[in-house]
């Protein structure tokens, strides 16, 4: 007879133990083990979260080289059956080799489950006809529980899943997540409730009143945009460093729907229009995906969505100075271009109704679309058509982690028809699936590609410009660490078109993702080391700092309400000099829409106890050498540029922190 020891660790999270019967069975190369009952010398054995059992399965003979094993549970005699969450099982043989199974999942009932030997392997590697076999019966399972649906026709597919206990266990929250995620909510909620906010359909009376919806939720950041919301050095700042750093451009030559000319604007340093573009000091953001959208009625009130073009300029100092704004698309008499040498509030209103327009292609376009629901589709194909053993799963698994779940909730209380947003926005309902397409239909694989969107934007000289700067040094860590990764298992670019997993994963992207838009530049199959690299990189840093830098700072900018209007419920001015702090009270939106958009932010804004950071891999998916030590060196540079991070914001008056690696989470998971 010879012994294996077989270590079980179960994970430390909260209801992760079982008291059920488990049972092993051990199979390699040379034959497997009987089913072996794990017990203590008391008997039954209790698996504790956060601790490692060791157990003993004794068998005639070696079973060579440990391919697999099957694992199972059984509720005592009287027991209920209850959910366990083991995180991996170690297997010392009598040669002294180690094995490690990852499994970092519920087992809910008691079927047989089958776990690979946590080395990765690609398919043709995959040589063991019970490798072969699990690799089948796992996908087979997989594409059942992961199934494509439609939520709405021209949008990226999405999970198939009512509610989100319709979701495998494994996608879920975590019993922390949930209770925090639930908190937070009912708890904004509540204090709203309590001050009569939530329910109150009255204009503000004062500018005042406003900033004590939530008074006790202020961020430094939140207290700086209240003090300088009206200042258009403030206004310039924020296409670069607020939450929507992704639309401005530099501008060439001035579109012909916005007749702007040198005796209309003045523009420090004394150069004309023309001279200015030539030094590349004129930059243009354009609404033109808002143009026509048919807005929201809130409250029984019509509201007013523009897509504003807007120009600015870059000060001898430095600055990003807005220099004109003109809020329709199309020139006429009613449509005037609004100048910084306007009266007080005609310039006001005009930066007024950009931001609320910037509010809505953010939420939709740049944060919606552009990370949850792409980060959906890289999930649901990845776990759809890539099984566990396979290096790509084991690189990209942490970059799922929640997403399938909050992407879910967003369905149900977000955009839903009675969500938040369709309720309450300015483009709700009808106007947001308009303005998904649009985006949808327009977006292109290099804009997902910061160096490359960078580049296409002609911002790379632009200065102050934190998210592009911490962005691009961002991109290349993460780049250096998937070329190390998957150069390990991919030697030649024969070995990627070969592989009908990885070609498969990204077919699925294509399909249901970019819904086979060729026009897109997303590849339709990998042909190259190269290619496949660049790709998951991208798809890393959609998931990661992109989606950070979109979606954590929403309370610091839109926490103080005239600076982010969710939506706004007056007409804009169509001749200059109507405009007062009167209008401009009646155009905001009302108090329950405005407490209703605040409560949102500061939820999405909020992070959990139990936030994974970008580069920590609190669950065990390599084993090999090679991957673990490029592991160790992405984690030595996300360090490194925390630390210029962290060194340059202490000399800024307003720190950008949203793309510092402790403070990113791994996946969309918020």
């Amino acid at each position: 007879m010879v012994k294996y020891e077989v270590f079980i660790t179960t994970a430390k999270l909260a209801q992760a133990m079982t008291t059920n019967n488990v049972f092993i069975k051990l199979v390699g190369t040379d034959g497997e083990s009987k089913r072996t009952w794990l017990t203590s010398f008391k008997g039954s054995a209790a698996f504790y979260p956060g601790t490692e059992t060791k157990f003993s399965v004794c068998c005639p003979a070696s079973l060579g080289k440990l391919v697999l094993i099957e694992v199972d549970k059984k509720p005592l005699l009287l027991f209920p059956e209850d959910a366990w969450f083991p995180s991996k099982v170690k297997v010392k043989s009598p040669e002294g080799d180690i094995y490690n199974f990852p499994i970092h999942r519920w087992i809910l009932d008691s079927e047989v489950q089958l776990f690979r030997e946590g080395t990765a392997l690609r398919i043709s590697d995959d040589n063991h006809h019970l490798g072969k076999y699990s690799r089948e019966k796992e996908l087979k399972k997989r594409e059942e529980l992961y199934g494509w649906d439609v939520y709405k026709e021209g949008l990226p597919h999405c999970m198939k899943g009512d509610n989100p206990l319709c979701l495998p266990a494994e996608v879920r929250f975590s019993f922390t997540k949930t209770t925090e995620f639930l908190f937070t909510a009912s708890t904004g909620l509540t204090e709203l409730q309590l001050k009569g906010l939530s329910c109150s359909k009255k204009n503000w009376s004062n500018l005042d009143d406003i900033g004590k919806v939530f008074c006790n939720k202020t961020t430094d950041i939140s207290e700086y945009v209240q003090q300088h919301w009206k200042d258009d050095a403030f206004f310039g700042f924020q296409y670069l460093n607020g939450v929507n750093p992704i639309l401005i451009q530099r501008c060439i030559d001035l579109p012909k729907n916005f007749p702007v000319t040198d005796d209309m604007v003045f523009l420090q340093g004394g150069g004309s229009l023309m001279e200015e573009m030539q030094k590349g000091n004129i930059f243009l953001c354009d609404y033109k995906r808002l143009d026509g959208v048919t807005p929201n009625v809130i409250n029984g009130k019509n509201q007013y969505l523009m897509a504003p073009l807007v120009l600015l300029h870059k000060t001898p100092e430095d600055k990003l100075m807005p220099i004109a704004i003109q809020l329709k698309q199309t020139p006429a008499d009613d449509n005037p271009i609004f100048f910084p040498t306007d009266s007080e509030y005609d310039w006001l209103m005009a930066k007024i109704f950009v931001r609320s327009a910037d509010f809505n292609e953010h939420q939709l376009n740049v944060h919606l679309l552009r990370t949850h629901l792409l980060a959906e589709v890289f999930a649901v194909s990845l776990l759809r058509n890539v099984p566990m053993v396979h290096p790509l799963y084991k690189l990209l698994i942490p970059h799922t982690r929640y997403t399938l779940q909050i992407n879910n909730l967003a369905r149900l209380v977000l955009i839903s028809e009675t969500g938040v947003f369709t309720e309450f926005s300015a483009s709700g309902g009808e106007g947001m699936i308009t303005i998904l397409n649009r985006s949808l239909s327009t977006m292109t694989y290099s804009s997902l590609c910061i160096p490359d969107d960078i580049a296409e934007r002609g911002v790379e000289a632009v200065p102050n410009f934190y998210y592009r700067d911490d962005g691009l040094r961002l991109w290349d860590i993460i780049h250096r660490f998937v070329n190390g990764v998957l150069g390990h298992y991919y030697k030649s670019d024969d070995e990627v078109c070969q592989d009908p997993e990885l070609q498969k994963w990204i077919q699925d992207i294509f399909e249901h993702g970019f819904l086979s838009q060729a026009s897109t530049g997303v590849p339709q199959k990998f042909g190259t080391v190269a290619e496949l690299v660049k790709f998951v990189t991208m798809v890393i840093f959609c998931c990661s700092g992109q989606h950070s830098a979109v979606n954590s700072g929403q309370y610091d900018y839109g926490g103080w309400m005239p600076n982010t209007p969710i939506s706004l419920q007056r007409p804009p001015p169509t001749t200059k000099g109507t405009a007062s702090e009167a209008t401009m009270l009646q155009t905001f939106p009302d108090i329950n829409t405005t407490a209703q958009g605040m409560a949102t932010m500061w939820l999405l804004s909020k992070q959990s106890s139990d936030f994974v950071p970008l580069g920590k891999y609190p669950e065990e998916h390599f084993f090999e050498e090679v991957p673990c030590k490029l592991i160790k060196d992405f984690q030595g540079e996300l360090e490194i540029l925390s630390t210029a991070i962290k060194s340059r914001n202490e000399n800024l008056e307003v720190p950008y922190r949203y793309m510092d690696p402790p403070l990113l989470e791994n996946s969309v998971a918020i």
